[in-house]
């Protein structure tokens, strides 16, 4: 009766028996067995004789199943497994390895010390999670379907002016760079001053694809009572003009996923560095300045067609200044005043002297620093500047600076923009961080804290109530 005996070989010592048992049975010569398994001669007619001797086993690697002499001696592996269950109980591999090599004078590997654990059967102190699985996604097909917005700090001036961070916005159909603006910091305000530069230029995009910065989403745990009983927290003021606009927002859940932009950033800090360095620019200004013929420039080498020629763009409304705007909820006070911040509003007398107190109005505070208060939503009025007061000495030197007048037509009184902070925080009537728990307005206006003592008698601005839209009773301050 034949035996069978199975045998564990390697890919390389597989075919080897088969060969040999051909060459000893003179159906082909050692040289042409040594050409298939590519030994020499001699080394083939050594594999013969073994094979002759002590059949397939003997063809097997002679150190197969020896233990290593580099193996950790049996004091050693005690040893170790002592102190990974009493002294080093719970450091991860890297933490255990470090302890051992530098207290223990213990020279082992990471590794070793995982091998030796998993022979204990102590779990990981933190579980692996297996890689999850990605696919490529398909670039929209038309143009407008879908913008990837983002923000880059860098040295872009290399030590000649300020840090800025650089925020930008590109189509996903095309990779057309639609607009790049510089900002001291990433915020509010210098993403709003990309979308208006992609309003005005292209149109409204159906959808915006970025991170999850506390600009865009709300990154906090904190519920009012009106948010738990509506079942959603309150957008953040970006979100809010998005919803107003009829664009979605999609947060993207690792940078790899908005690589488009990503990839951008890139090639940006390549060649728009060396552009700014060829004109010498070294201010923020002057950079922003020199930015829309770069963008030409960059298009027309890098931008292609899209898959479908018809755009998705759509145009922007009527109101789309006033709906670029922060908005805070106000009730009117007893005196017919509304406060925002540091400042307060005198509202007028309606028709036959009717008060609005206690009335439940919106301010919005727009890109350009109009501040309109509206009594109902669909009243629509013109807009009134706030006049700033001037800053206390500490708060001059601290960099808190004014706008310069401006003088309308038609003889009117000369406006003047509200004061912002020219100091890192950056200029406009924004405030730099936005999105997150709602706070007081003193904490979004960190340049308006403690001026009580400190400031000139509040200003208060005066005018008149008109009729809106539909009929429709309007104040505006």
């Amino acid at each position: 009766m034949e035996t069978w005996e199975t045998l564990t070989m390697s890919r390389k010592e597989v075919p080897r028996a088969g060969l040999l048992k051909a060459a000893l049975a003179g159906r082909i010569t050692t040289q042409q067995g040594a050409t298939a398994l590519r030994p020499s001669v001699r080394q083939f007619q050594r594999l013969k004789h073994r094979f002759r001797e002590g059949g397939a086993r003997a063809l097997l690697h002679r150190n197969r199943g020896q233990p290593s002499p580099r193996r950790l001696s049996a004091a050693v592996r005690q040893r170790v497994a002592e102190l990974l269950q009493t002294t080093y109980q719970g450091f991860n591999d890297c933490h255990a390895t470090e302890k051992l090599r530098e207290v223990e004078a213990l020279p082992l590997s990471r590794a070793s010390v995982r091998r030796l654990r998993r022979a204990l059967g102590l779990p990981p102190k933190h579980r692996r999670r297996p890689r999850r699985h990605r696919t490529r996604r398909t670039p929209e097909a038309q143009m407008g379907a879908l913008v990837q917005l983002d923000g880059s700090p860098f040295d872009w001036l290399e030590g000649r002016g300020p840090a800025m961070t650089l925020l930008g916005a590109i189509d996903d159909a095309t990779g057309t760079v639609l607009a790049l603006h510089f900002r001291p910091t990433e915020d509010l305000q210098g993403y709003t001053t990309l979308l208006h530069q992609l309003g005005r230029q292209w149109g409204l995009p159906l959808a915006l694809y970025g991170d999850r910065l506390n600009v865009f989403v709300r990154n906090d745990r904190h519920w009012t009572l009106e948010e738990e009983l509506q079942g959603a927290q309150a957008p953040t003021h970006f979100g809010r003009m998005l919803q107003d606009l009829g664009i979605g927002y999609v947060p993207a859940g690792s940078p790899q996923a908005k690589g488009r932009i990503e990839r951008l950033w890139g090639t940006l800090q390549d060649r728009l560095v060396s552009e700014l360095r060829l004109r010498g620019l070294a201010a923020l200004d002057a950079a922003n300045a020199s930015l829309p013929e770069f963008v030409a420039d960059f298009n027309r080498r890098f931008a292609h067609a899209p898959a479908e020629a018809t755009a998705a763009w759509r145009r922007t409304p009527r109101d789309f200044a006033e709906l670029l705007s922060c908005r805070y909820e106000r009730v009117v006070a007893r005196d017919n005043t509304v406060r925002l911040g540091a400042r307060w509003l005198q509202i007028p007398r309606g028709p036959g002297g009717r008060s609005s107190a206690r009335c439940r109005v919106e301010l919005r505070e727009c890109l350009d620093g109009r501040l309109i208060v509206f009594h109902d939503v669909a009243a629509l009025g013109p807009e009134f500047v706030l006049r700033p007061r001037g800053a206390p000495p500490d708060l001059e030197t601290a960099g808190i600076g004014q706008h310069g007048e401006e003088k309308q037509k038609g003889g009117r009184e000369e406006q003047v923009r509200q004061s912002d902070v020219a100091a890192t925080r950056g200029a406009g009537p924004f405030p730099a961080r936005q999105g997150g728990r709602k706070g007081n307005d003193l904490a979004a206006y960190p340049h308006l804290k403690g001026l009580g003592a400190k400031c000139q008698q509040p200003e208060v601005a005066q005018v008149s109530a008109t009729r809106g839209r539909y009929g429709a009773r309007k104040k505006v301050l």
